[in-house]
């Protein structure tokens, strides 16, 4: 079984290990939250079971092939060019699948891994220089300081915001945005963030899909992907896209997210972007049943400050968009991704 095997070259926070019962013993002994996905890994079974992080809907537990995560590891490594000796950086949680897939890529491709502590800035202490990592935004906007460690930087976990897309534009490292979910173990396609990236891979400002994926859309105008070596099946999703080819899309927003307010469809993640520059504490759009026209629009805000320009709002969105409420809650519900729970958030408030 190829998932019992390393990549010779594999080395975890600076040592070789002769075999797969050498690194276990290492991770017992000294990363105790890796030794548990590592007897996973080694095990007869060819699925390894994952929880979904439950953003866009009720967390769950899936399984996956260990043979799919393998490709999908090499598809990561053919893309951003990372072969063996790659020095990576695993600064994620091991719980949800992208901080797993650091740990099976570096075994598979034979990468030189180091881990650290997932916290909001896991460059602050190092010195060492990186080929690639992956972060969530937020540990992107607290490392800027530091980003110029690493050469190769991929985000998932959450959107990028304008202001932390203009503070990156013109730094060295190559800064990539990714699409993916559990289902389709981490990334499928990734998107420039930065000139740097933008000029090192030379096309458009949209997602492009890894080696091996292909993408349509159904009646919805939702992503269809088509990824044989990663999935059994044809994934159907709920994304809203603009297919671009075959493999190169722009993300509108999601389709259990749209508002029908008098018969006219409001995408909130449409609103959400012209109001990035509007609303400086973190903030979405959604919708209240109304007698009137079905649904009517909402805006909800993070903070106990009333500091919510409606002049302004009402300046960039049309009178369809414009929210008919705004409610303030001290704190938003995030998953451990720091993404926002939008309906857990929603039932906070006592409307």
């Amino acid at each position: 079984m190829k998932y019992n095997r390393l990549n010779k070259c594999f080395k975890l926070n600076g040592k070789f290990f002769l075999n797969k019962d050498d690194l276990l013993d290492y991770a017992k002994l000294n990363l105790p939250e890796v030794h548990l996905f590592l007897i996973e890994w080694f095990d007869n079974s060819e699925f390894i079971k994952l929880q979904t992080s439950g953003s866009t809907g009720n967390s769950k537990q899936i399984e996956l092939k260990k043979e799919y995560m393998i490709n999908s590891a090499l598809a990561t490594g053919t893309f951003f060019d990372l072969s063996d000796k790659t020095t990576a950086l695993l600064c994620m949680p091991l719980k949800y699948i992208a901080g797993k897939m650091m740990l099976v890529r570096a075994m598979v491709l034979g990468w030189n891994l180091d881990i650290v502590e997932a916290t909001s800035n896991p460059l602050k202490n190092t010195k060492r220089k990186y080929d690639f990592t992956a972060m969530i935004p937020l540990q992107l906007h607290d490392s800027l300081n530091e980003i110029y460690l690493i050469k190769k930087v991929i985000v998932g976990g959450g959107a990028v915001s304008d202001e932390l897309m203009d503070k990156i534009k013109d730094i060295s490292t190559e800064i990539y945005a990714t699409y993916g979910m559990t289902e389709t173990i981490t990334h499928i396609a990734v998107k420039p963030l930065n000139r740097s990236a933008f000029f090192k891979c030379g096309y458009k400002n949209s997602y492009k899909t890894l080696p091996g994926i292909s993408i349509t859309k159904d009646k919805r105008n939702c992503l269809i992907i088509n990824a044989p070596n990663i999935s059994y099946n044809i994934i159907i999703t709920n994304d809203l896209v603009d297919i671009i080819s075959s493999n190169n899309f722009n993300w509108i927003g999601r389709f259990d997210n749209i508002i029908n307010s008098g018969g006219i469809k409001i995408i909130p993640e449409k609103l959400e972007k012209k109001l990035l520059n509007i609303i400086s504490n973190r903030f979405f759009i959604s919708s209240l049943p109304d007698e009137k026209f079905g649904e009517k629009i909402i805006l909800i805000v993070e903070g106990k400050g009333r500091n919510v320009n409606y002049k302004k709002i009402k300046e960039v969105l049309s009178k369809y968009e414009i929210p008919k409420e705004i409610f303030f809650i001290d704190r938003f519900i995030d998953t451990s991704t720091k993404k926002i729970q939008r309906q857990k958030t929603l039932d906070l408030i006592k409307f």
